[in-house]
């Protein structure tokens, strides 16, 4: 809320106001990568809402600090008594019913911390952790005064609408009630801003094999309110990389596909990034040693599914690489020490985030072909970007077991899921055996094991050259073999051999879906395979890359961003929706999927530009903004 000249405004809502707050009218609103801002005016004056969640893959203690900002900026005003207020609730931990209170002052900054009364953990409700902090927080500026208050909301809120400030004292807690603060700007002239912080804080963010993992930034900050304190001196060096994110994330985006497509990536982008916890050990804070870990989102919750990082990766590649790493390797260390015994790869590091304990009873989701080529990939992936070749010799007996398995195993595939479970097994699925095809050529050439690059050329002729896996008259993949002609799948497994050049299968291959999939194409763009009316929009960007027919390319961004633009939904962007209505479902809905870090596969036609793209690009106009050397760009990146 906002007050200006004694009368309030609402200006993102409330439920029931009462007759003295009035509705702020809304100007404006945009997005960037970093930032989602919203412009509104509330009477004479107006209002920048600003909400900021810096990406900064490099800087590991920027990344992984757990707040967000919210920057109130106040212009227009000639003269113009004005009072910013915000609050959250109980909701914000899980079990809006069952919370304690807590506030604290360090110097100029205070805060609010809800959590749960007794809470157990690494426990969650509906996809939010429950044994955490939720974390509303300001600093006090020379130009306004702070206040405070936590009770009910009826008498929070009372306490701005009659005085424009809070009572700067805290009433008992109890359940319904708000924790709020409020800046008194006084009379205003010309523009003046301030700045919450809110997050949500897991010491012990991870359960790695038993271990317990916090978060980077607690090496250097493990008070909470100290990390805190940090974030808003932090906030003019974070804005001024932001902008260079925001703009050269778009320009690279446009280059690579158009408007359109700039703003599905720059939609994307904070999902993909927030969902990946960057963690040490909460014993020793060793920052020598990160892993990270990301949550199958809105899905069935595993933790470090490999067919999530896959599809995912192509924002890594562009960004920083070094995520590729980050996130196999708490499970490539789990595969050295000999707890998982099956042939092939893992599907994830643990059934329920955030518990990463592996899978010792041996009964992980099996995804046999699917994983094993993903792991093949994705390696290849890390050492193209960084040319790392110790970290993956210390795993190429573990990768040449399941590139064998590969061998033995993807001609004949009996029944098995795929990444897209939700489709159900198959036998003999055309689009794994080109995963397996190309996971074996991606193997021979990161060990220098020819004879597997040999025998996934070899796969590769045999399923388009000889036709086993497509139609006669070769218009399409078909999706499965033999004999089932009319049947089909979006090829997206060709992705990667475009991506890296691997030529395993000739460019006729990539180039049957030009017309092919013109004749499948749905009101919002190609389903899945010819089973579903549900697309994979992860899957189509992948698709969409393998292209070069740019007119194609063109209609499979121009689907995705009519779906994101439909206003049929709210919800955060959905990797899977419905794309056409021949099944007699409403096109353009999302189906389950929301939220999941999967998105950072959009990225697929910037990463055609090359590993470390967006990275370089960003890295040397933040020492231009900066006014730096380039003996001096340490001072950016100091938290590696």
């Amino acid at each position: 809320m906002a007050r200006v000249d004694n009368q309030t405004y609402s200006l993102m809502g409330i439920t029931n106001p009462g007759d003295k707050i009035r509705p702020a009218v809304v100007r404006t609103a945009e997005y960037t990568a970093t930032h989602s801002v919203f412009k509104l005016a509330a009477g004479p004056v107006d209002f920048t809402l600003d909400f900021f969640s810096p990406i900064s893959p490099s800087n590991y203690l920027r990344q992984s600090l757990p707040f967000s900002y919210l920057t109130v900026n106040v212009s227009g005003a000639d003269a113009n008594n004005v009072q910013i207020y915000t609050s959250i609730d109980g909701r914000w931990t899980g079990e809006a019913q069952n919370t304690v209170c807590d506030f604290r002052r360090e110097g100029d900054t205070l805060a609010y911390a809800l959590k749960i009364k007794d809470a157990i953990r690494y426990a969650e409700n509906s996809d939010m952790a429950t044994w955490g902090e939720a974390v509303l927080s300001s600093v006090q500026t020379p130009k306004s005064k702070l206040s405070f208050s936590s009770a009910r909301r009826g008498d929070v809120h009372s306490q701005f609408v009659n005085n424009g400030k809070l009572a700067t004292s805290d009433e008992p807690w109890v359940p319904g009630g708000v924790v709020a603060l409020s800046h008194d700007l006084g009379i205003v002239s010309s523009e003046e801003s301030v700045s919450f912080a809110v997050g949500y804080v897991r010491k012990e963010a991870i359960n790695y094999l038993g271990k317990p993992y916090t978060g980077y930034y607690r090496a250097r900050y493990p008070d909470t309110y100290k990390a805190l304190s940090h974030f808003f001196e932090d906030y003019p060096a974070a804005v001024v990389e932001s902008k260079v994110v925001d703009v050269e994330m778009a320009a690279q985006a446009t280059l690579a596909g158009g408007s359109k497509y700039a703003d599905i990536v720059t939609l994307s982008a904070r999902q993909a990034w927030g969902g990946i916890d960057l963690t040490i050990a909460d014993d020793s804070l060793d920052t020598n040693d990160v892993l990270a870990f990301v949550k199958e989102l809105s899905s069935n919750g595993n933790i470090n599914t490999v067919d999530v990082i896959m599809p995912a990766f192509p924002i890594y590649y562009v960004m920083d690489p070094d995520y590729i790493r980050l996130l196999l390797e708490p499970m490539m260390r789990y595969l050295a020490a000999g707890r998982w015994q099956l042939p092939y790869t893992i599907h994830d590091m643990g059934t329920h985030y955030p518990n990463a304990i592996g899978h010792d009873d041996q009964k992980a989701e099996p995804m046999p072909i699917e994983e094993c080529g993903n792991l093949m990939v994705l390696v290849l992936a890390y050492l193209r970007a960084t040319g790392d070749e110790a970290w993956v010799a210390q795993y190429i007996d573990i990768l040449k077991k399941y590139a064998d398995y590969l061998v033995e195993n993807s001609i004949d595939i009996e029944l098995q899921l795929s990444s897209n479970d939700a489709a159900g097994p198959l036998a003999n699925e055309t689009n794994l055996a080109i995963k397996a095809a190309v996971g074996l050529k991606a193997f021979g050439e990161l060990s220098g094991f020819r004879e597997y690059s040999r025998i996934g050329e070899e796969r590769a002729n045999l399923f388009f050259n000889q036709g086993l896996g497509t139609d006669e008259a070769k218009t399409h993949f078909v999706l499965q073999y033999p004999n089932k002609p009319t049947s089909w799948k979006t090829p997206y497994n060709l992705y990667p051999d475009v991506l890296f050049k691997l030529e395993t299968f000739p460019q006729e291959a990539y180039q049957m879906g030009n017309t092919f999939f013109k004749s499948v194409r749905g009101e919002y763009g190609v389903p899945l395979d010819s089973r579903q009316d549900w697309a994979k929009s992860d899957w189509n960007m992948w698709l969409a890359g393998t292209f070069a027919n740019t007119t194609t390319r063109f209609e499979f961004i121009d689907d995705l961003w009519a779906f994101v633009s439909n206003g049929k939904h709210n919800w955060p962007f959905s990797d899977r929706y419905i794309a056409t209505s021949a099944q007699g479902h409403e096109p353009g809905v999302p189906v389950l999927c929301r939220a999941r870090p999967t998105v950072g596969g959009h990225f697929a036609l910037m990463a055609l530009q090359g590993p470390k793209s967006l990275q370089v690009a960003i890295e040397g106009k933040l020492e231009e903004a900066l006014g730096k050397t380039s003996g001096e760009t340490s001072e950016v990146r100091e938290d590696l």
